[in-house]
């Protein structure tokens, strides 16, 4: 799990990338379409697709001469997970030293 958080973490680390996730929220999409909307070489392009699919965020299936491309939301799930995890963590470190903190105010006093 640890190398697909990398490979998630990765391909979100570049904003082209970011961008075709928040497009693909929307619903698939051709890839001729993805293209369109940012400014660089079809291969290029490509390669991006690439990175998103190895990290599991996106897959792609082709029907004739269109490939299309849709979210994977399981990818986002295992991330939430991690998130959720964490926070809980931090959370409960902050309550810890909010209550330190409070204690040693009302010593001060």
């Amino acid at each position: 799990m640890a190398n697909q958080l990398d490979q998630f973490f990765a391909a979100l680390a570049d904003p082209t990338r970011r961008a075709v996730v928040e497009r693909l929220l929307d619903g698939p999409a051709a890839v001729g379409v993805l293209h369109a909307e940012h400014d660089m070489a079809l291969p290029t392009f490509l390669r991006h697709l690439k990175v998103l699919q190895r990290s599991g965020l996106v897959t792609s299936t082709k029907v004739g001469r269109v490939r299309t491309v849709e979210m994977q939301p399981d990818a986002l799930a295992q991330a939430a997970g991690w998130f959720d995890a964490h926070r809980s963590m931090w959370e409960r470190r902050m309550d810890r030293l909010a209550y330190l903190a409070e204690h040693m105010e009302r010593t001060r006093t």
